[in-house]
């Protein structure tokens, strides 16, 4: 390998170096997907890292909800490395009320209450259940103009979590490689209220690899001039 092959090839990998990361992939339910309750809209992040954690971002986007059928309740996933049970590390969401009238209050940020059995993230079979399930965000005017009876001013559905709920889970053999094979969303209080998940990969953006090649010359540069000294 000649001299500049190998400046061009060491610049290369200091760019590629600096941006690596544990795997993420998102799963979001199909297009047009719906319950018994009406349409339904999730997603799911995860995040697999070195230490055997998985960091997990699951968030309802279904605008002014009707029918608490339409509210996430419970995740399940798979892993590439087989593994089939963790333990939850932690949880975090902030709790929500749904007033009789459709008008919102606003609680603080608390462990969610939700169990892990197998690799499912559960709010019904906790004792948290049947509350905490996920609601997306509010309609205009920021009240749930939509919301029936299973909503608005239910005593044990109330409180509700925010539209974003975050985990942290150890999984034995899980490493920054270790990919998310599936995920099920389920919604509502009645179980089997199952819509599997849908990988989202969005294309890299124009302005992402323009830096990427802005770097690399950059790198080249600099090391050009060190050389010709």
């Amino acid at each position: 390998m000649n001299r500049w092959a190998a400046v061009l090839a060491l610049a290369v990998l200091c760019v590629f170096s600096s941006n690596a990361h544990a795997d993420t992939v998102t799963f979001v339910t199909p297009a047009g997907s719906t319950t018994s309750g009406g349409g339904v809209d999730a997603s799911v992040t995860f995040i697999t890292n070195a230490d055997g954690s998985i960091d997990i971002t699951l968030t309802n986007l279904q605008a002014n909800p009707n029918d608490v059928a339409q509210l996430i309740s419970d995740l399940t996933f798979t892993l590439s490395n087989g593994a089939t049970s963790g333990s939850l590390k932690s949880s975090m969401g902030q709790e929500i009320f749904v007033n009789s009238n459709g008008t919102l209050t606003l609680a603080g940020t608390v462990a969610t209450g939700w169990d892990l059995n197998g690799l499912t993230l559960d709010a019904l079979g906790s004792p948290v259940g049947p509350s905490h399930l996920i609601i997306g965000p509010p309609g205009g005017g920021g009240t749930y103009s939509n919301a029936n009876g299973s909503i608005a001013g239910n005593g044990p559905h109330n409180p509700f979590l925010n539209e974003t709920a975050t985990f942290v889970v150890d999984v034995p053999g899980v490493t920054d490689t270790t990919t998310i094979d599936s995920a099920v969303f389920s919604f509502g209080t009645t179980s089997g209220i199952d819509v599997t998940g849908v990988p989202s990969v969005p294309a890299p953006e124009p302005s992402s690899l323009m830096l990427l090649g802005t770097g690399l010359l950059a790198i080249v540069g600099r090391v050009r001039k060190s050389l010709a000294r």
